[in-house]
């Protein structure tokens, strides 16, 4: 990948560290970590194509949607 597109996500990206990883989805822990981060960042959206997540639908307000979906919204 060209430095300067890893460059331009890094500026585009804020770093946050969970206070905690709580259990959310337990089909697949892995995914919890996903919703910590989401929530430590005060995320509007969670965009995935992980079934687990999808499935979940929301959590604490944060909607978790398909990148088909991220597109309509984000792009219309």
């Amino acid at each position: 990948m060209d430095r300067q597109v890893l460059a331009d996500y890094a500026d585009a990206a804020d770093l946050v560290t969970p206070l905690a990883v709580p259990s959310v989805i337990a089909a697949d822990p892995d995914d919890d970590h996903v919703i910590a981060a989401a929530v430590a960042a005060k995320a509007d959206l969670i965009v995935s194509g992980d079934r687990h997540l999808l499935t979940l639908g929301t959590h604490r307000g944060i909607r978790v949607i398909t990148p088909a979906e991220a597109v309509k919204i984000i792009a219309p």
